[in-house]
């Protein structure tokens, strides 16, 4: 299995993209191939005594920014990093893509090089949040600002996919994201997306508030790109804000500075629960091969975890159990 990395990806390319690939490779047994300027990637791990022998090097001359178009990705920039990397896994050379880089050109490029599952409408960003039970898969979480609600339905089962194949879970609750508990609360989208999912092959479990998501009170909670991104964004600053708060009240003073050594082992996982790191990255659900979208500020660890979600999601069928579910809720509409 190869799976392929943007090098130059992230505000932390390529040293820790570099430190991450290394480390992932040992542990899990899989061909990495770092997809970027080759002279800087050597000198990278010259300089900080890096041994990258056990890696691949696939040459791209540019690298696509945040502040440039993303269609540049498929125009001007087709010999970036990302764009040589995705065409690398369209065209077999690889088995799954991770990029911390640009998400609206990860989005474009997956779209058009990759491409989409046959009947999906847009593929979604589906990230993974901490709960107080089980984690939850918050998609769309930016990757379209507006939807209809056939993309919020394949969404939900997209989700359900993943949840299952990926997280193990069981039936996987799938929620619609919504300003209240009732069937009639909503804009014209979530009545309509309330009506397709309870035909949808998931198990429907109605309107989800934000203040429920943090209690796991669903599996899987699906919003259009725009709520999405806003619900995770404030999820994102909360948990900064909790660390930072916590880290306040256990050294402020002598005794809470001995109580801190009683329960720093909690705390230790409370921080771990709530690092983005180690769930990798953020699956791009609905195109033909596995993607994965790191975060922007992606170190090593988040790297490894990037490389560890790529295996896993090639090595189960969750594409192929997307595929069958679209195909099931289209025959469903049409006897309707």
């Amino acid at each position: 299995m190869n799976i392929v990395i943007d090098a130059f990806g992230g505000d932390n390319a390529p040293l820790e993209v570099i430190k991450g690939s290394i480390d992932a490779q040992k542990d899990f047994g899989v061909d990495v191939t770092l997809v970027g300027d080759e002279e800087k990637i050597k000198k990278c791990a010259q300089e900080n005594g890096l041994d990258i022998t056990a890696l691949h090097i696939k040459h791209a001359d540019t690298v696509i920014e945040i502040c440039e178009e993303p269609t540049e990705v498929i125009k001007g920039k087709k010999d970036c990093s990302m764009a040589v990397g995705m065409k690398m896994l369209a065209d077999g050379e690889g088995d799954a893509f991770v990029s911390a880089g640009s998400t609206g050109a990860l989005v474009v490029g997956a779209t058009f090089i990759v491409k989409r599952i046959k009947g999906i409408k847009r593929p979604a960003l589906a990230t993974i949040l901490p709960t107080a039970t089980t984690p939850t898969m918050l998609l769309d979480s930016g990757a379209n600002a507006d939807c209809r609600p056939e993309m919020l339905t394949q969404f939900g089962i997209m989700g359900s996919a993943y949840m299952n194949k990926i997280l193990g879970v069981e039936s996987p609750r799938v929620g619609l994201a919504n300003i209240g508990a009732e069937e009639s609360k909503g804009r014209e989208l979530e009545l309509e997306t309330y009506k397709q999912l309870k035909n949808a092959p998931v198990n429907f479990v109605g309107n989800i508030e934000a203040r429920q998501l943090p209690m796991g009170d669903c599996d899987v909670c699906v919003a259009d790109g725009f709520c999405g991104n806003l619900m995770l964004k404030l999820y994102e600053g909360m948990a900064k804000f909790f660390s930072g708060e916590l880290k306040t009240l256990l050294t402020k003073d002598t005794k809470s500075k001995i109580a801190a050594l009683m329960v720093m082992k909690n705390v230790k996982e409370f921080k771990k629960k709530v690092d983005y790191s180690e769930y990798g990255g953020a699956p791009l659900l609905g195109t033909a091969k596995p993607v994965i979208k790191a975060h922007g500020s992606s170190n090593a660890r988040a790297f490894y975890n990037a490389i560890r979600q790529a295996k896993q999601f090639t090595e189960t069928n969750v594409i192929d159990e997307i595929t069958t579910a679209i195909e099931q809720l289209k025959s469903k509409q049409e006897m309707l």
